[in-house]
């Protein structure tokens, strides 16, 4: 589904932030991306969503070379792409449900076609009480939770998430990893950037280890 080829990324005329990254995210696949503070993660998710272009090297997502994909087609592949960020993204003037609906609703679907799975997943990620709540109210891991619900709801091809069992307790970072478990098992393939090391003992996955700029892949 995305395919990397001798990457590198830099900022202006700085030194490179990442270095020849060549891996593939297949199809349903299921993998950890981790390593030390600073080492780019978030800049990694970044290029594997298309919000950056590498200085060199091959990009090609879902058979397309990102490089000459012309800035008026991202949007709809992006849409085959769910993530979630360390920030949250929610709209402060949306409820809870209107803000994981909201994908949705760009689509242009109609809410009575979705209305049920959009509350049944906020229960599963513990907001269904929060429903009619707007963010400047929620906590930090409500937030958190619901980014998460947001990022699936639709079902994307492809699931990236940076650290998003961060700011929730372990009973609940448990659930939410069964949940993208349950997604993968369904078809989309899952990259999960954490420094959570007892999270990824819980399951049998590929790590990516992200040092110095380079990328080291254990199976």
């Amino acid at each position: 589904m995305i395919h990397f080829e001798n990457v590198g990324l830099r900022y202006g005329m700085g030194p490179e932030i990442l270095r020849d990254l060549t891996f593939d995210i297949p199809k349903r696949s299921f993998q950890f991306l981790t390593g030390p503070s600073g080492a780019g993660k978030t800049t990694l998710l970044r290029l594997l969503f298309m919000s950056l272009k590498p200085t060199r090297g091959l990009i090609r997502t879902f058979g397309r070379d990102v490089n000459t994909i012309p800035p008026g087609e991202l949007p709809m592949l992006r849409r085959r792409i769910g993530i979630v960020f360390q920030d949250f993204r929610l709209l402060d003037h949306l409820t809870t449900y209107e803000n994981v609906a909201l994908p949705l609703r760009v689509r242009g679907k109609d809410e009575i076609t979705y209305k049920t799975d959009v509350l049944e997943l906020l229960k599963w990620v513990g907001l269904g009480d929060r429903i009619n709540v707007l963010p400047p109210v929620l906590s930090g891991g409500e937030k958190q939770r619901a980014a998460i619900a947001r990022a699936l709801i639709d079902r994307p091809e492809v699931l990236l998430a940076d650290e998003p069992t961060g700011n929730v307790d372990p009973p609940m970072a448990r659930r939410l990893l069964n949940l993208f478990l349950e997604l993968n098992r369904l078809g989309t393939a899952v990259v999960i950037a954490t420094h959570d090391l007892g999270l990824m003992d819980q399951v049998e996955a590929r790590r990516m280890i992200l040092t110095g700029g380079h990328l080291d892949i254990y199976e």
